[in-house]
This record gives C-alpha cells, sequence and structure tokens, in this order.
C-alpha cells in the first residue's frame, strides 16, 4: 500500500510548508514568536492558511475545508514539529475540526468549521482533568458546566472554547462562551507550547453531540494522539540531523568527533529509532485501530525523547544553554509524551 504521507500530492505539500518555514520559522523565530502574546507568529499563521490551507486540510469541503484528510494534517505537523513552529494547527484545526465533525451536528459544524479551516477563528477543546487522562474532568448539569480543565491547548486566546463534561447520560460535547469561564495560561515545560487551565463554575453551555459523545471521544483520542505522533517524528528526525552536523563540525583530537567509532553508534541508533517511529506512525494512519495508535503513541514519543537525549549528549555543555536550541527539542520531547495521557495507562495495561 502506498504511503499516504509519501504521495505526489503530500510531498509537493510538504515541500511547500518547509519552504516557507525554512524561510520564516528559523530559532530566531520560533523564539520570538513563543515569547509574544499570542505565543505564535499570526502572521505565518495566516500565511500557512492563506496560501497553503494547512487548517483547512482534514475538514470536508462543504464546510469550507479542503476535504484531504488525516494523512496531509500530519504531513504539515511534522514540518511544525521539525522546526518546533508554535502554532493553533494541533488544537484548533485538527484536535477541535475533528471533536466538531464527531458530533454529527450540522448546524454547528456550518457555523463553526469555515473559520476553523480559514484559520480565522482559534478554537480549544476543554476535556482532561490534573491527570491528563482522557477522563473529562467536567460536570454538566441543569445549572450548566462545572469543573476545572488543565492543558488546555492555546485555551486562554482562543475565540472558540468546546467542553467534554460528563452528564447524565454519559458523556456530550458542549459550545461554551469564552467570556462565561476563568481562562489562565500556565507556565509549562515546554515554552513552544501554549497551555491554560480554564475553570467552569455553572457555566451555560450548548450541547452540541446528537447521540452521545463517548465513543468519539475515544475516536478523537486516536486522532489527537496521531498527530503528536507525526509532530514527534518530524522533530526526532530534525534533532537527528542537527546532531549529525554539528559532529561533522567539533573537532578533537585533529578530527571531527563525528568519525569516532562509538558516536557513529549512538547515532545509528537514533536513526534506527526514528525510521522505525516512521512506521509506527504510518501503521497508525492507514490501520486506526486502538492497537496501532498506542503503538505509534509509545514508539514515536520513545524515538523523539532518545532523539533529544542525544542531542543534548552529543553537543556537549553548550546544549544545556538557554541560547541553544536543543534544550527546546528536550523540552518538547518530554511535554508531547505526555501531553494527552500517559499511554500505558489510556491502553488499560
Amino acid at each position: 500500500m502506498t504511503d499516504p504521507m509519501e504521495t505526489e500530492e503530500a510531498q509537493a505539500l510538504r515541500e511547500a510548508v518547509r519552504a516557507l518555514l525554512t524561510r520564516r520559522s528559523g530559532p530566531e523565530a520560533v523564539r520570538a514568536a513563543m515569547d509574544s502574546p499570542l505565543g505564535y507568529d499570526d502572521k505565518l499563521w495566516s500565511t500557512l492558511c492563506e496560501q497553503i490551507g494547512v487548517a483547512a486540510l482534514a475538514i470536508p469541503e462543504h464546510y469550507g475545508g479542503a476535504g484531504a484528510g488525516l494523512a496531509e494534517a500530519c504531513v504539515v505537523l511534522q514540518e511544525l514539529g521539525r522546526t518546533l513552529t508554535p502554532a493553533p494547527m494541533l488544537g484548533s484545526a485538527v484536535l477541535c475540526g475533528e471533536a466538531l465533525l464527531r458530533t454529527g451536528n450540522d448546524e454547528a459544524c456550518e457555523r463553526l468549521l469555515p473559520g476553523i479551516a480559514a484559520g480565522t477563528s482559534i478554537a480549544a477543546l476543554a476535556w482532561s482533568g490534573v491527570d491528563g487522562q482522557w477522563t473529562p474532568a467536567l460536570t454538566a448539569s441543569d445549572t450548566g458546566l462545572d469543573g476545572r480543565a488543565h492543558y488546555v491547548l492555546d485555551g486562554d486566546i482562543a475565540d472558540v472554547l468546546f467542553a467534554v463534561a460528563r452528564t447524565a447520560d454519559g458523556v456530550g460535547l458542549f459550545e461554551v462562551p469564552v467570556d462565561a469561564v476563568r481562562r489562565e495560561r500556565v507556565t509549562s515545560l515546554d515554552p513552544t507550547r501554549r497551555l491554560a487551565v480554564v475553570e467552569f463554575a455553572s457555566v451555560p453551555a450548548r450541547r452540541l453531540d446528537t447521540e452521545g459523545f463517548e465513543r468519539p471521544l475515544r475516536r478523537l483520542r486516536d486522532t489527537a494522539v496521531t498527530a503528536v505522533a507525526a509532530e514527534q517524528v518530524g522533530a526526532a528526525a530534525r534533532a537527528l540531523e542537527l546532531t549529525v552536523e554539528y559532529t561533522k563540525q567539533r573537532h578533537q583530537f585533529g578530527r571531527p568527533i563525528g568519525s569516532f567509532q562509538a558516536l557513529k553508534h549512538r547515532m545509528a541508533d537514533v536513526h534506527v529509532l526514528v525510521e522505525a517511529a516512521r512506521s509506527a506512525l504510518y501503521a497508525a494512519i492507514v490501520d486506526g485501530d486502538a492497537e496501532a495508535v498506542t503503538t505509534a503513541e509509545v514508539v514515536c514519543g520513545e524515538a523523539f525523547s532518545h532523539a533529544a537525549a542525544e542531542m543534548v549528549q552529543l553537543h556537549g555543555g553548550i546544549a544545556i544553554t538557554w541560547e541553544h536550541d536543543a534544550h527546546l527539542y528536550f523540552k518538547r520531547a518530554h511535554g508531547t509524551a505526555l501531553l494527552f495521557g500517559d499511554p500505558v495507562a489510556a491502553s488499560g495495561a
């Protein structure tokens, strides 16, 4: 079967995104973006959406999208992960777009998805408690939604807010007025990923799902995990590239350190892990079953963590300085590994 991320269309998409990010999302631009009030470069995001249509990829055409799919979105996420570019792609375009589509609510989709697809509306999804798992942290009653949701991607700046909450008949997805909740950005390990805590106190909300959201929530988690795996593959591959480049430049004992056999073996081990992660991501996209997704979550997470750790080790002392990007890859690796909950706990093992 042809890899959906290696078709002619996917390769053209990859080249377009990479070319734009190479020009406008270098290390200095990434640092400026993560320190900005929004936590990302809104002009770069607008260009990605207007010229390439990244936010529209996984949204059907009749809702203003491009009618592509998860594979194409993962191509973009790989490139964003490669450069650690802060962007609302994961939280708004993928997570919230998928959540809305799975409600089966045509009216809500027609009203909200065009803005998400265009990138002009930034959406956020509140679902998790402090443990990071996919058990809803919020409860719904006649008086509204109550509770405290953690790790909400772009939650403090979003202009559209969705919430997953326990109800009397199971689990539901709700649309919540952003001015009715208390939103606070939190300091996280990964400065390139904007997270917030959102507090609900008898907040009025509009239920969107038509037949319950418990099963769609499981499928939504699979989509979210696969999307993060794509980021991890791109970032791990880039961490290896940068490490190899550095070992060719740094000399000791009159020769590049990359020529030492022990270091060659270490970088070869990382290469094997990155290729295994690519295969696991492919299986998660093509098969889409829970086992393949959990495997991708574990394999891609471990590959990125190992690649980032070796990047720090092989760069030596400069890698732990604020001025060097190795520590940003290291922090992203550990932040994303648990972003959507512990994979072992999620699998029920």
